[in-house]
């Protein structure tokens, strides 16, 4: 039990984002001293230990959460952050997939631009980021809150190569017509390497991409629905 962010006052304004509860999905330590770390709660915001959890602060400026009342719309512990992620080479460079969009870090996360006019939608769950490429990351779009599918039944992965200038629609191998896969937030994974992708769906399908997305193949379509994929 970290008792230094399980008793932190604000904790009680956590709330819960899709579930009653709220719950810390996403862990990101510093590759240049692992006492600093990163978590990001659903519906809670980002909190940040440089002391290895013996105290927290929150961080997240410049993100907002339509969901919420006027008031608390740019509130940092008011963020629906769906997943955090951090590049191992350049840990100041943070991505962050959001109810409400996507937004960028150049600071360790204290805080955030938001990336508009992403086709074919800002809304989804993943996201993942090169390791040695700051600059490159990947996301699944989906239509938005309210049609948690993707658009035109269509199947696909978004990838920036230049910070979120411009996005690159990825479509080959995936399928076109009458999808309806969700992707969870621990669905899409990145090798080590920062060439091979894998990606998961609540319809039970598994696809990989051997050329960072350019293209994919179907492993299977018949599993379960998917929560989580990993390379080990």
């Amino acid at each position: 039990m970290i008792r230094a962010l399980w008793d932190h006052p604000k904790r009680k304004q956590w709330m819960g984002g899709g579930a009653d509860l709220p719950g810390i999905h996403s862990i990101c330590v510093d590759s240049r001293n692992s006492r600093c770390v990163w978590v990001a709660v659903s519906t809670g915001g980002i909190w940040f230990t440089e002391d290895a959890g013996a105290s927290w602060a929150q961080r997240g400026e410049g993100m907002r959460a339509e969901h919420v009342p006027p008031e608390l719309t740019h509130d940092p512990i008011a963020q629906d952050v769906h997943c955090l992620v951090q590049c191992p080479a350049a840990p100041h460079r943070m991505w962050v997939q959001h109810h409400n969009g996507i937004f960028v870090s150049s600071d360790e996360g204290r805080t955030f631009s938001e990336i508009n006019g992403v086709q074919p939608s800002t809304f989804g769950f993943p996201v993942v980021v090169h390791p040695r490429e700051p600059d490159t990351a990947w996301f699944v779009p989906e239509i938005k809150d309210e049609k948690r599918i993707p658009r035109d039944g269509k199947l696909v992965v978004t990838r920036t190569r230049d910070g979120g200038k411009s996005f690159d629609v990825l479509t080959k191998g995936l399928p076109q017509s009458h999808a309806y896969d969700v992707v969870y937030r621990h669905a899409l994974a990145l090798s080590e390497s920062g060439d091979r992708l894998a990606l998961g769906s609540t319809t039970g399908g598994l696809w990989v991409s051997e050329d960072q997305g350019d293209s994919w193949t179907c492993v299977t379509h018949t599993l379960p629905p998917v929560y989580a994929v990993r390379f080990s």
